[in-house]
């Protein structure tokens, strides 16, 4: 299923209506009540900074619900007991931020290979090494390579809005458990400190048929969930299967948005908050004479390779916006060759580029395409 939203976000208050009214939430806290109203059973983590307030909102809500918290002793502490908890069906979440999401790779990997249903949201910092607390991109490749080590990959959810993670949280559970599988929320600090107006729009996932949990074997045969296949064979056998299923992942849950496309010249390809900062730069260049427009990839895995390669013919350039050294870029230009040219600017360290620092970004695409002069 491939989804083209609108310029505006799902879950905006204008969708929902007159008689819903907004609330002013943190992205952490948002992002934690709607996994909280998903039907988030059990959720594991350990404090870092820019994601501590949703585990600290998890702290106080889920014992109100009845569900279970557990601030572990470190975070892999709190991935391995997320493993543990998923293997029995129960709907998990884990928080972190990026030095903390990097202890956790060994226990994705596993839970890749064990096939188990679990959301992990990380509100990237600055790095590499500790960094700074800082918001930041570079964990991209992280993020859509796989993680951890094996010939895996996890489907990878970046919203550019509060609300639209809102939404997010929701699809992220119903992914991990349709196709029994890690999958991730990629958000930065400014998107996890921020505070917007929410519309509490939440939705409940509907839980999918089971019959593969770990439940107590009364009455049946035992059932087993491993990563561990010695004989090459089974594991060959068994890595086709996941190759197979991570091609059905990307035929059928690719979601991209596009804004003011129809008669770009130029577009800017930017996720999460740089697509914000990109959005501002666009209205500012239009104004201007300079037609500029948007994609944003909001499945960062899959990748929208093919609508973007669609769109790329009938534009002068691409320039790619990122809060990193050009991460995304990389995929950018594996969907397009050449097509046409693509182009990048980037901040890196907990520095987030500016709409005027992407305008004249743009404007030198537009030079060096030979476009005519724009005035400033």
């Amino acid at each position: 299923m491939t989804t083209l939203l609108a310029a505006a976000d799902r879950g905006s208050a204008e969708a929902a209506g007159p008689a819903v009214r907004p609330i002013l939430m943190k992205g952490n806290e948002a992002i934690a009540e709607a996994a909280i109203q998903a039907g988030c059973d059990a959720y594991f983590g350990y404090p870092i900074t820019p994601q501590a307030e949703l585990l600290e909102w998890m702290a106080r809500r889920m014992p109100e619900c009845g569900r279970v918290f557990v601030q572990a002793e470190s975070e892999l502490g709190a991935i391995n007991m997320a493993l543990g908890a998923a293997a029995t069906g129960a709907r998990v979440l884990v928080s972190s931020s990026s030095p903390g999401i990097s202890l956790m790779a060994e226990a994705m990997s596993y839970m890749a290979g064990s096939e188990l249903p679990v959301v992990l949201v990380n509100v990237m910092r600055g790095g590499p090494g500790l960094g700074s607390i800082g918001p930041s991109q570079s964990d991209y490749f992280q993020a859509t390579k796989g993680h951890g080590h094996g010939d895996y990959r996890v489907p990878v959810l970046a919203p550019s809005s509060i609300a639209e993670a809102v939404g997010l949280v929701a699809d992220a559970f119903e992914i991990a458990e349709r196709y029994r599988t890690p999958t991730m929320i990629l958000a930065d600090g400014v998107m996890g400190q921020a505070m917007e107006p929410v519309v509490p729009s939440y939705r409940m996932p509907e839980r999918l048929p089971d019959g593969w949990q770990l439940s107590g074997a009364n009455g049946r045969p035992p059932r087993v969930l491993q990563s561990l296949h010695l004989l090459p064979e089974e594991l060959e056998a068994h890595d086709r299967h996941l190759q197979a299923k991570y091609r059905t992942i990307a035929e059928r849950e690719v979601r991209w948005a596009g804004e003011q496309l129809d008669d770009a010249e130029i577009a800017i390809v930017a996720y999460g908050t740089a697509a914000r900062v990109a959005r501002t730069a666009i209205q500012r260049a239009r104004a201007g004479g300079l037609a500029l427009g948007l994609f944003r990839p909001i499945t960062l895995w899959p990748f929208p390779s093919d609508a973007l390669a669609a769109v790329a013919p009938r534009l002068r350039a691409l320039l790619v916006v990122e809060l990193s050294a050009g991460q995304l870029v990389e995929d950018v230009r594996l969907a397009v060759g050449d097509r046409v040219p693509v182009l990048f600017h980037g901040r890196m360290g907990g520095m987030v580029p500016t709409p005027g620092e992407v305008l004249d970004a743009a404007r030198r695409a537009w030079a060096m395409t030979e476009g005519p002069a724009v005035s400033r």
